[in-house]
């Protein structure tokens, strides 16, 4: 069983490499404004997010079958002989720095997506100002002559 949770863990971890590399492939065409790679590569990885998740279900799965109570790598860990607990604790630790280099690299990736976002909005809103009309005496939407915010002079004339 301990064979079993070290290669799905292995596993884990060559997916999270995966993982890391097509988010720096991401990040490139984020950089390259090409948003036809970035939607395909964004479906790579949601994909491979889900083979992830299902890995992680299957090793709970397992834990829990062949160690009541227990829920975590961590705690089967603890209850093994020193060498075997060696060998799952450094497999969790480098699980762990995958994740973080992954981690990181989305937020990278976040926050270029978002500045570009934040930019071509900003530009839109330039070029709607630039063709909304500036000046009240044009015609209205309705086609009627748009009355002005300035006062205009006018007679009065007195009843007689």
């Amino acid at each position: 069983m301990i064979a079993s949770i070290q290669e799905n863990l292995s596993r884990q971890i060559r997916a999270l490499e995966l993982l890391s590399s097509l988010l720096q492939e991401e990040f490139a065409d984020l950089c390259d404004r090409k948003p036809q790679d970035v939607s395909e590569m964004e479906l790579s990885i949601q994909e491979l997010m889900r083979q992830i998740a299902g890995e992680r279900r299957t090793l709970r799965a397992m834990i829990q079958t062949a160690y009541p109570g227990k829920a975590r790598v961590h705690e089967v860990a603890q209850a093994l002989p020193e060498d075997q607990a060696g060998i799952l604790s450094e497999l969790l630790a480098d699980l762990d720095r995958a994740e973080q280099i992954c981690a990181i690299q989305a937020d990278k990736n976040r926050q270029l997506a978002m500045g570009l976002y934040d930019q071509s909005l900003m530009l839109l809103k330039r070029l709607h100002q630039a063709i909304e009309p500036g000046k009240s005496d044009m015609y209205s939407r309705r086609g009627r002559y748009a009355k002005t915010s300035q006062p205009q002079v006018s007679m009065f004339r007195g009843g007689a």
